[in-house]
């Protein structure tokens, strides 16, 4: 009994590989919350102990986030905001590469969450309007917005959680000087691998492109509104984050500000509560359950503290970054990791290594980051024609084997740092 969460994870892996081979009418989300309720029914997890392990901060963050991303699609603002970002482009090639760049840079400041959820509309509509495959330009955002967000310390969670523990007296200037060039290498690799895989879906023909108008003026100013105060409260809390570490200021409090605008005054604010991607929310919810119930296993703590594995390695961290990212999340593997490279060795380079492999774990399967769920679940809620498992790590095993190489080389061999 007490093994079994690793059973139950096991087959929630193989059921979501496998649900388009052998052709399974269910959903990402339906197979982890029945996932959670197993857990919960065999006693892995008692009831109190589960929904004390779903992360308000995290579901209220997506929720606010979503209601935001549904006024940008509903005002038709998003497609001003894709017109504006790559009406350069004059070919698909451009626009791949246009938005692997854009999306990784953006995901480095507003975090990555934040792009895969405003992102993938964009994507969507781009797709739809030149008449092109979806599946290139959705890996390029999910590749991107993991990738690009290793750079920064407010990237994604992890980085944020390594630069205020790990106590950098200069976080960005660290995280840029050690990171920025091989993200830069990573995302053009990105860039090379989704070109061999998908190089027939590439046309040569030239993209037309116009502004489409605006359907809902009142709702495209107060998205813009939130989008705004957004983007303020983010540069709030990097502030506070490291000038007043005492201070409670969490990524609820940047969403759900930021939404008020359209709850507050739409006239449409009940068919964008409507159109929430309740799904994505009930996936997460349930994910945490059994990540947790996992957790109190101990088996991964015991994995990555056995003797004779020199765990603090550049080559063993990012190892362990990548592989057991997969199975309990990268934010529980850095929690439970950075106290260990503390005890052992507290170098700048080791810190970053944890950044780089558990950041870049994203890129390997789809559970490897929460971004990838939420671009994969939102195209397949638009009736598009998704990512599957198997799809996403034969893309993944060579990017991830790629990244890998390029940060051990770049932090052992020419880092000048």
């Amino acid at each position: 009994m007490h093994q079994a969460p690793i059973v139950v994870l096991f087959i929630v892996f193989i059921l979501i590989a496998a649900r388009n081979i052998l052709n399974i009418k269910l959903e990402i989300w339906q197979i982890m919350l029945g996932g959670a309720v197993v857990v919960m029914l065999t006693g892995s997890i008692k009831p109190y102990e589960a929904v004390s392990a779903i992360d308000m901060d995290v579901m209220f963050f997506l929720f606010g986030m979503f209601v935001i991303a549904q006024a940008l699609e509903k005002s038709g603002y998003i497609s001003h905001i894709s017109y504006g970002l790559f009406n350069r482009t004059k070919n698909e090639a451009q626009l791949l590469l246009y938005l692997l760049f854009i999306s990784g840079i953006a995901s480095a400041f507003l975090m990555n969450d934040t792009i895969a959820i405003i992102g993938t509309p964009v994507v969507l509509h781009l797709a739809r309007k030149h008449k092109i495959s979806s599946k290139p330009l959705l890996f390029a955002l999910a590749f991107g917005v993991t990738t690009g967000s290793m750079f920064s310390p407010i990237g994604n969670p992890q980085n944020l959680l390594i630069a205020v523990k790990g106590d950098f007296k200069e976080p960005f200037t660290v995280f840029f000087e050690y990171l920025f060039i091989p993200t830069l290498v990573s995302l053009f690799t990105a860039y090379l691998i989704i070109r061999y895989f998908y190089n027939e879906d590439f046309h040569k023909g030239v993209l037309n492109h116009s502004q489409e108008p605006i359907k809902d003026h009142n709702l495209k100013i107060l998205s813009m509104v939130s989008l705004c105060i957004v983007a303020v409260l983010i540069i709030l809390k990097i502030f506070i984050s490291y000038t007043m570490r005492d201070m409670d200021f969490r990524l609820t409090y940047i969403a759900i500000v930021g939404a008020l605008p359209v709850l507050m005054f739409s006239k449409k604010r009940l068919k964008i509560l409507r159109d929430v991607d309740w799904h994505t929310l009930i996936f997460f919810a349930a994910m945490f359950v059994l990540m947790k119930s996992v957790w109190n296993t101990g088996l991964f703590q015991k994995m990555i503290s056995t003797e004779g594995l020199n765990i603090s390695s550049i080559g063993s961290i990012l190892i362990i970054g990548i592989v057991v990212s997969q199975l309990i999340s990268n934010v529980p593997l850095v929690a439970l990791y950075l106290p260990i490279l503390m005890h052992t060795d507290p170098s700048f380079k080791n810190y970053i290594a944890l950044a780089a492999g558990s950041t870049l774990a994203g890129n390997l399967m789809i559970l490897g980051a929460a971004s990838n769920v939420i671009i994969i679940q939102n195209a397949e809620k638009n009736h598009d024609n998704a990512i599957s498992f198997i799809e996403f790590i034969k893309l993944g095993i060579p990017l991830t084997f790629v990244n890998i190489a390029i940060i051990y080389v770049w932090l052992k061999l020419l880092c000048p740092f």
